[in-house]
């Protein structure tokens, strides 16, 4: 990428390093520069000697008129009888690398350990001022994320096989009242043609034809195992073609203010993979007796949190406080009427 800057500088000094110092000097502006920190000449000698490279005042500027050939914002102003220079225009504005970051923590379906690699590593496309906004951006720790780290290996994969033409198989996993992983079908097989991904409410699901049913299904990529992609062709297509995405993702409620509450809820155990899915493995589960066990949760309560509560029907029953109760007697009675 950079073979075009070394033409001209490797008769300029001995050593590997010195071989090197162009791409050095590079390193450095971009990382301790910026629109508002910019070095001096000193500052950049210093910093290049600091890598082992000693380098003379006429050699610098030739290095700087040669990154500008060479695309880099290199800009150089005077300020206080001094003269400053610093790199402008990069690859992605802060604004866009904040962003990024945004998306990275919000992520639901990447893993909390996942999620700070790659910040890290959006980071290092800022200067190190810019690098120290950005993480205070950061808040990783307590947030709900996957468990599953094959996710962007699955991703890949799925990508893969979608450009291949190809199909995929994979074990599916659910969770159990001792949160614990599960194989669904005692570790059944899923051979599915892969159509496309959908990110939807913080999870991705594959889009997939169903060859044993004769239908497209989705899954949560976070909850497949042992994936691979395999020589048979897909199928489905047709099918696909008559899939709405668009009506598909909008099946689940978004996130609406409510005053916040501590609500008791008691729930079948086969929910116990609903309730870590909304709430997270660190919900606390506390047995009720062998089919029901209970958790207490703070939640905004509004008519959408009511609303999950009651498509879950009898599998899920709030025990306390009175006035979530009564609000949801309330909404009962207003739908009933409705229906009536």
């Amino acid at each position: 990428m950079f073979h075009q800057l070394f033409a001209g500088y490797l008769d300029m000094g001995t050593g590997r390093n010195q071989r090197l110092r162009i791409l050095y000097m590079l390193k450095i502006l971009l990382k301790k520069t910026d629109d508002s920190h910019g070095m001096t000449m000193q500052e950049i000698i210093d910093e290049l000697d600091a890598y082992g490279i000693t380098v003379e005042r006429k050699t610098v500027y030739a290095d700087l008129e040669a990154l500008q050939h060479y695309g880099v914002d290199v800009i150089g102003a005077r300020q206080d009888n001094t003269y400053y220079y610093h790199v402008g225009a990069r690859e992605f504005e802060l604004a866009e690398l904040k962003l990024l970051v945004d998306s990275v923590q919000s992520a639901k379906f990447i893993t909390e350990k996942k999620s700070r690699q790659l910040i890290k590593k959006i980071e290092g496309l800022a200067s190190e001022y810019e690098g120290q906004q950005l993480q205070r951006q950061v808040y990783v720790t307590g947030r709900i994320k996957a468990s599953n780290e094959f996710i962007y290996y699955n991703v890949d994969k799925i990508h893969e096989a979608i450009s291949r033409n190809s199909k995929i198989r994979f074990q599916y996993f659910q969770w159990n009242i001792k949160k614990q992983q599960e194989l669904r079908h005692n570790g059944k097989w899923y051979c599915i043609s892969p159509w496309a991904l959908s990110w939807d409410d913080e999870n991705y699901y594959l889009i997939g034809y169903d060859q044993e049913v004769k239908e497209i299904r989705h899954y949560r990529v976070d909850k497949m195992l042992e994936l691979e992609v395999m020589r048979e062709k897909r199928e489905g297509g047709e099918d696909f073609c008559k899939f709405d995405i668009t009506d598909y993702t909008k099946k689940i409620f978004g996130m609406f203010d409510g005053e916040e509450e501590l609500v008791t809820l008691q729930f079948e155990n086969n929910l116990a993979g609903v309730v870590i899915d909304r709430f997270g493995r660190g919900v606390t589960f506390f047995s009720v007796d062998e089919n029901h066990f209970e958790i207490k949760v703070k939640v905004a309560v509004s008519r959408q949190f009511l609303g999950w509560v009651i498509a879950l029907g009898d599998g899920v029953e709030v025990t306390s406080p009175e006035s979530v109760i009564e609000r949801i007697r309330k909404i009962g009675e207003e739908i009933g009427q409705k229906y009536s």
